[in-house]
């Protein structure tokens, strides 16, 4: 066995409390190296009695690793533990300490988890879990209101610009409301909505003001409580980060210079404030002299921002918030942000924009989730063919194994939004890719999120061509990709073997291969999922004893044939099937 591949720490994804009776574990060993591990814990003060002997099960790979995992339910709380490990006739012993060939003395040594504090516990939303997000962007979703639209509004349909504006607005999302429960939708998230002189509102004026353009404070209120009793969860989008140079304290840094009591709300590097030859001398948004950047460490600007993020959670009852540029914001504000959400509203979905790895923010103590764009990425180049099977299961396990259960469970996973290309643009305008992408979006761990439009086959680039109006004509509608979105939502929304407690496994994934064959289970249900990237006929093959199997989409028998199951797959064909576990 190679030692240097071994690795555990006792803390953030590698040990960690998931509930107030339960410790997860994780250990790290070379690919194909180890036969087994188990788990040897117990409590140092009562070793005798509490001890125990857990088998790990291997919970992902990825090239050059494999991952395991195990649940402990300690007898007082407190928990020391080593790790046998076994490969062929030899037998290592893994603690904090040292690796050795003998037993280890308890708890000598030994690994700790010191106690389960419940304030310690990282506890996510038990909503997010069974959501099916859809992201709205504003101004392109419906116009329902023409009477506020602003200035030089275009007709609908035209083609979107950075600068131009077609009058989208709430009302417009009041009055189509039955469009979004009819699909099955249960959660929005609302790209910005407060006054901003632009069409995507991520230069904010006013953080306590809809902008005029799309209705008024009252008329917020108004969509939260309609959507509310229809079932459906709102959550808005909190650009913290940076500002508009509109904004009133930024426009008296701009007159006053480092004499205005505003000076240290910005970092401002030289004054006066100013863009001189496309440069500011001030910190920006990218480099975007019209969107200032906070000092969020000036106790004014955080008092300011905390105080707008506890106003939206009371005033209209706000179920959630998606952090825009949320990786460039300080981790002393988001902790504070996190006190001042969670103690408005226990339950709000806290989202980050971070596009990487994200650990450092999903410790309990900042964000419950982030738009989860390396599984986009991966999905996306697997079902493109720009990877085989084996490799997309690689990264798929190096995604999985990232966080703690808890944030995979509502990790908040999408295929596109306003800041890529539309999904059927970015599989080449292939109904069949696109399909293949979606079911495992649905069948995958995570709270899944469609951007508008996506449902009924809109396309496009890059912004802002992805930011098109939404077409609402029945007749320039994919009626039949529609009802596909349906059927997946249905799916997923009747089982919470998809949609919250089900495990995530590959059983088929090979190199030079772009078939895949993976698994949902949990102690009600047992799915397995069958896909073929490629464009032939293909059957594939996978051995199952069992015979009570149905298709989860028609209900019909599904029978193996001499403890064999064997399914016949179209060109980029998919089949779900599913038994029902015996209690």
């Amino acid at each position: 066995m190679l030692l240097e591949a071994f690795y555990h720490v006792p803390r953030d994804k590698w040990a960690y409390a998931y509930d107030d009776h339960t410790i997860h574990l994780r250990v790290r060993t070379k690919r194909n190296d180890v036969d087994s591990i188990v788990v040897l814990a117990g409590d140092k003060y009562d070793w005798d009695q509490s001890y125990c002997e857990i088998a790990m099960e291997k919970a992902a790979c990825d090239e050059m690793f494999d991952f395991w995992e195990a649940a402990v339910t300690p007898k007082y709380k407190r928990l020391s533990y080593a790790f046998r490990i076994t490969a062929g006739t030899e037998t290592l012993y893994m603690l904090e300490t040292s690796i050795s060939h003998h037993f280890p003395f308890p708890t000598n040594g030994y690994f700790e988890f010191s106690y389960i504090h419940e304030i310690d516990v990282f506890k996510v939303p038990e909503w997010a879990k069974s959501a099916i997000f859809y992201q709205i962007f504003p101004e392109r979703f419906a116009k329902g209101d023409p009477s506020i639209d602003p200035e030089g509004t275009e007709l609908w349909g035209g083609k979107p610009t950075r600068e131009n504006f077609f009058g989208g607005d709430l009302q417009g999302v009041l009055d189509h409301l039955d469009h979004l429960i009819d699909l099955g939708i249960n959660a929005i998230y609302f790209t910005p909505l407060f006054r901003s002189p632009s069409n995507h509102k991520y230069d904010t004026v006013d953080y306590k003001q809809v902008d005029p353009q799309f209705g008024d404070n009252a008329l917020l209120k108004r969509v939260v409580e309609v959507c509310h009793e229809k079932g459906i969860r709102v959550m808005l989008d909190a650009v913290f980060n940076h500002c508009s140079e509109q904004f009133p304290p930024f426009q008296d840094v701009l007159t006053n210079g480092k004499e205005s009591k505003y000076a240290d709300w910005f970092h401002v590097n030289e004054f006066p404030a100013r863009v001189q030859n496309g440069i500011a001398t001030y910190d920006t948004f990218g480099f975007f002299g019209n969107m200032p950047k906070f000092n969020t460490a000036n106790p004014e600007v955080k008092q300011y921002l905390l105080d707008v993020a506890q106003y939206w959670i009371k005033e209209i009852k706000l179920d959630g918030w998606r952090l825009d540029v949320a990786n460039e914001v300080d981790h002393h504000f988001w902790r504070d942000f996190r006190k001042v959400v969670k103690q408005a509203n226990p339950e709000a979905y806290i989202v980050g924009e971070v596009w990487s790895d994200s650990l450092n923010w999903l410790n309990g103590d900042q964000f419950d989730s982030v738009m989860n764009y390396p599984f986009a990425d991966k999905v996306l180049e697997f079902f493109n063919g720009r990877m085989d099977g084996l490799t997309f299961a690689n990264r798929t396990g190096a995604i999985l194994m990232r966080y703690p259960q808890q944030t995979n469970e509502v990790v908040f996973n999408m295929l596109c939004s306003h800041d890529t290309p539309r999904l059927l643009t970015r599989v080449g305008n292939d109904k069949r890719r696109l399909k293949l992408a979606v079911v495992f979006l649905f069948t995958f761990m995570g709270t899944p999120c469609i951007f508008y439009g996506d449902e009924i086959g809109l396309t496009g680039d890059g912004d802002p061509d992805c930011r098109k109006c939404m077409i609402w004509d029945p007749s320039k509608q994919d009626r039949e990709l529609y009802d596909f979105y349906k059927i997946m939502i249905k799916l997923r929304k009747d089982h919470k073997t998809l949609n919250e407690s089900g495990r995530f496994r590959f059983l088929k994934a090979d190199a030079n291969d772009s078939c895949i064959v993976y698994e949902r289970m949990d102690d009600q249900f047992h799915f397995i999922i069958w896909m073929n990237n490629t464009d032939k006929h293909q059957t594939l093959s996978h051995p199952i004893v069992i015979t009570d199997w149905k298709d989860a989409l028609s209900s019909e028998p599904v029978v193996p044939i001499n403890g064999m199951m064997h399914i016949g797959l179209d060109p980029y064909g998919y089949r779900i099937i599913y038994r029902k576990l015996n209690n």
